[in-house]
């Protein structure tokens, strides 16, 4: 046995009606034997997926409803928030994940060695409006954070829970926790999963979560190499700014020197928005992320409110 001690499964749903039955069955039959507790996180489903986890009546399994639908990363947060196990395992709640290629995640981080195991999908069962924006995330992570991840987007994770306990987790960042949990310096590693076609429901990816996963990567990557010196970033486009402006309004002032009219040249106009843009630039752009962390951590707060949690008696 790998280990004695509770895993804890976090899995986000959304209108999963049929599949939350399956996976329990599924997840049961890969951890017997072992110590685990299932959370689903119920992200304001409007179908019969609350209703269906109740039934189950399982007293391996938790139920955390949401107030609202928050989006997945928040709703990880607070199945990760609750967890109690000493490991933390992520997947998506559409069987497409197979809960048979835990255990061999598991290993790999009960042995120490790894912080974080991340799955590769195997013969991935996705359409091509999934696929080819991931492809694209995972090249620019590899070049602009020497980070070599085959697959940033794969939903099943293995970490220890201080990992798990430490990642950000809003917007689309649920997408990057391995990336996030490689810059806090957490050892992670990925191995080869199996990956199922969807057999109920509807997948919730689309173009515009597409603009949304690509947005919070370029957060992350200004993160990384910004957050701590923001200045070399709008400081040195802030100069560029300033001193374009100032050139021009030196060139035009050399002109109405010469006895020439400027007043209406839209180039002094240009000149000087381009030095009011460059002075904005130092502090443009961080203050509204800095703000957001420390509105959340100065005040313990989270980006997401729980309506009720389900226990269930043995």
């Amino acid at each position: 046995m790998l280990t004695n001690e509770l895993l804890s499964v976090v899995v986000p749903v959304f209108n999963e009606e049929g599949n939350v039955t399956l996976l329990t069955e599924a997840i049961e039959d890969g951890l017997q034997g072992y110590n685990y507790e299932i959370i689903y996180i119920d992200d304001f489903s409007t179908d019969n997926t609350r209703k269906e986890i109740k039934e189950l009546n399982n007293s391996n399994v938790v139920l955390i409803e949401l107030k609202r639908n928050y989006g997945q990363s928040s709703a990880l947060a607070a199945g990760i928030e609750y967890a109690k196990g000493a490991y933390v395992v992520t997947m998506d709640g559409d069987m497409q994940n197979d809960p048979s290629d835990i255990l061999a995640m598991l290993e790999k981080v009960v042995d120490g060695e790894w912080d974080l195991v991340t799955g590769i999908r195997q013969k991935r069962k996705d359409n091509v409006i999934r696929k080819i924006p991931s492809k694209i995330a995972n090249y620019i992570i590899r070049k602009a954070t020497n980070f070599r991840i085959t697959d940033a987007g794969c939903a099943l994770k293995v970490m220890n829970a201080e990992t798990a306990k430490g990642i950000p987790l809003y917007g689309e960042l649920h997408r990057f926790i391995a990336l996030n949990a490689h810059i806090d310096g957490a050892r992670v590693t990925e191995i080869p999963v199996r990956h199922h076609a969807r057999k109920f429901g509807v997948s919730k990816y689309g173009l515009g979560r597409t603009l949304k996963v690509i947005n919070d990567l370029l957060l992350i990557l200004f993160q990384r190499k910004y957050l701590q010196k923001p200045l070399y970033l709008f400081g040195s486009l802030g100069m560029l700014f300033f001193s374009s402006g100032l050139l021009i309004n030196l060139y035009l002032i050399v002109v109405k020197l010469l006895g020439n009219d400027i007043g209406t040249r839209p180039l002094l106009i240009l000149g000087a928005i381009l030095i009011l843009v460059g002075i904005q630039l130092f502090t443009f752009g961080i203050v509204a992320d800095l703000l957001m962390r420390t509105y959340f951590e100065s005040q313990s707060k989270t980006p997401y409110n729980i309506r009720k949690i389900t226990t269930f008696e043995k």
